[in-house]
């Protein structure tokens, strides 16, 4: 059963409570203004009322203290609110670098999941307690939004490209998954459930679904089968550039700038091959777009990414580390 309740939702995350903190800050510091300007409007009303019909108020002329503690105090608070926020903020959309990725699709009025071991879901996220997770979600039709209120984690799911949040989850359980974008006339019931679960019995569910290999081997597969093989091989001979370890490299293109290959990178390659021809190659690579559906591209770029240059390690490749010899996908 779900936990929590809809007004406050349980804090089932990592960052669950930081948020929280910032936002009961605001909402005190809220609270705090309404009845200060409140309280002095009755007060200054009450006292300095015209007690006679003939009655003319005094002149004032202000204060500078008054003036510079109502310009400095908000200033300070402010900062300190951004500060803060900043912080928060650069903390919950920079992924750990070990985090366990997990892809998600959105479409009209369902979520597609993919784990990298071949996994496939509907509506249902399983994942570990007390482990880093990166979501790399798009859609096939309209902005959707990937929400999970208890770990407090929500990003807009955007059609032709790439988001990603993380999370690590603290406590075992069943969890809501919304769409929170209005998103065509079911969007109510684009809804799920995150299952959280000890590490033993997440393993033993991994290995008692059904899976049709990982996520790699479908790509590799859908690789030859795309006769993309023919082009991109593996001795540097091919019309394309090869894709041994281009993951995470920095590539240079005809157009004499730099691009990281990373899977926003790969996907455009692509679908759009012309849009960054690699130096040294002709745009020749004719366009998969319509040919290829989501699930298909993420396959194909995890099978891009499991083709790692000798001594290059998987952090590097994530990082961004250049690989020698690496070249983009797809021209």
């Amino acid at each position: 059963m779900w936990s929590g309740n809809p007004l406050f939702p349980e804090a089932a995350s990592t960052v669950a409570s930081r948020v929280d903190a910032l936002y009961i800050f605001l909402v005190a510091l809220t609270l705090f203004f309404v009845a200060l300007i409140a309280g002095l409007v009755i007060f200054f009303g009450i006292k300095y009322r015209r007690r006679q019909p003939d009655e003319i108020g005094a002149r004032i002329h202000g204060g500078l203290i008054l003036e510079i503690a109502w310009s400095v105090i908000p200033l300070i608070i402010s900062l300190g609110i951004f500060a803060w926020s900043a912080d928060l903020f650069f903390a919950m959309s920079r992924p750990p670098d070990e985090a366990m990725n997990i892809y998600v699709v959105g479409k009209q009025w369902m979520w597609k999941v993919q784990h990298i071991d071949g996994q496939r879901e509907i509506n249902q996220l399983h994942i570990p307690v007390g482990r880093k997770v990166k979501l790399t979600m798009t859609s096939e039709d309209v902005i959707h939004d990937f929400f999970i209120p208890e770990f407090r984690v929500k990003a807009d799911v955007i059609p032709g490209r790439y988001t990603t949040i993380w999370f690590e989850a603290t406590k075992p359980g069943t969890y809501r998954l919304f769409c929170a974008e209005y998103c065509g006339n079911k969007h109510s019931g684009m809804i799920g459930e995150v299952i959280v679960q000890e590490p033993n019995d997440f393993q033993a569910w991994m290995h008692g679904g059904l899976s049709q290999g990982s996520l790699a081997a479908a790509g590799e597969q859908l690789f030859s089968d795309l006769a993309c093989n023919t082009c991109h091989r593996s001795d540097t001979q091919g019309r394309g550039p090869a894709l041994t370890g281009v993951y995470g490299s920095t590539v240079a293109l005809m157009s004499g700038v730099n691009a990281t290959a990373d899977e926003a990178y790969i996907r455009e390659s692509i679908l759009t091959p012309a849009a960054k021809v690699v130096n040294g190659f002709q745009p020749i690579m004719p366009t998969f777009q319509g040919l290829v559906t989501e699930e298909q591209l993420l396959q194909l770029i995890e099978y891009v990414k499991s083709l790692k240059a000798p001594g290059q390690t998987a952090a590097a490749s994530h990082e961004g580390a250049a690989a020698p010899g690496a070249a983009a996908p797809a021209h």
